[in-house]
């Protein structure tokens, strides 16, 4: 009875997160713009997808950023990450806090505060709100996740892999490129899957830094929504929301397969 209860509740959580998706995907291929009944299967709203100039480039532009931002957080992140792991522990405490500050800080607040940091700066160094300013906020906020997924693995790794490195005639650099870097690998992939899942979706922080003349998907989207919502954009969604889940399947086999290597040796 109390593993039947459990399979219950399990299941009815899978269905409030899943079903909103499930409804978007089959609506993709309504027939008619009526988002109450399905009145005949079509690939048509797929099709006018690719015709429709504005989504398209609205999409370049978030894929842009986001690959972009997410690998240079990845590079910094990783850094830093190697910089606190080797910090005493009242001062990594202390930077451990600031690193916390951007993840639990509401969205609005990150959002409006670069916001007015550029709007600072245009009036100093003449830069506007555009490609520039929203990858630098995106940088900001994927940043932390970095530090956050690539910190466990640093503690787990036994640092006399690298200590023998070094006594085997390897510099620091080589020793931290071919025995760190494999070793917190996993985390490194998870933190830049992350970012770059997060910096696809960020609607708040891009609202408030891209200005006029640069427009994500998600502010796209949002102002599309003010009027009617274009089934394309159920389409558009579809697509994303299956490459996304391809990424990361594509991850966790991919962990497994280095986990039970580890174990092997």
């Amino acid at each position: 009875m109390k593993k039947l209860s459990k399979n219950i509740y399990l299941g009815l959580c899978f269905l409030f997160l899943y079903a909103p998706i499930v409804v978007l995907i089959v609506f993709s291929f309504n027939e008619s713009k009526n988002r109450a009944t399905f009145t005949g299967f079509t690939f048509k709203w797929y099709k006018e997808l690719f015709h429709n100039e504005l989504i398209i480039n609205s999409l370049l532009n978030t894929l842009l950023i986001a690959v972009l931002a997410s690998t240079i957080a990845t590079i910094i992140g990783t850094i830093a990450a190697v910089g606190i792991n080797n910090m005493k522990k009242g001062m990594k405490t202390a930077v451990m806090n600031v690193t916390y500050q951007p993840v639990i800080n509401p969205e609005i607040i990150t959002g409006i505060s670069l916001m007015l940091l550029f709007v600072f700066l245009s009036h100093i160094f003449g830069i506007q709100l555009g490609f520039v300013t929203v990858l630098i906020a995106h940088i900001t906020f994927c940043f932390p996740y970095i530090i956050l997924n690539v910190l466990p693995k640093l503690r787990q790794m036994d640092i006399h892999l690298y200590e023998a490195a070094i006594d085997l005639g390897c510099s620091p650099f080589q020793a931290f490129m071919k025995v760190v870097i494999p070793e917190i690998m996993p985390g490194i992939t998870s933190g830049f899957l992350m970012a770059f899942t997060f910096s696809l979706d960020d609607f708040v922080i891009t609202y408030f830094t891209s200005g006029s003349s640069f427009q994500t998907l998600p502010v796209t989207i949002y102002s599309m929504t003010r009027m009617k919502v274009n089934p394309q954009i159920n389409a558009l969604s579809t697509i994303m929301f299956l490459v996304v889940l391809v990424l990361l399947l594509l991850m966790n086999v991919k962990n497994s397969r280095h986990a039970k290597l580890k174990e092997m040796k």
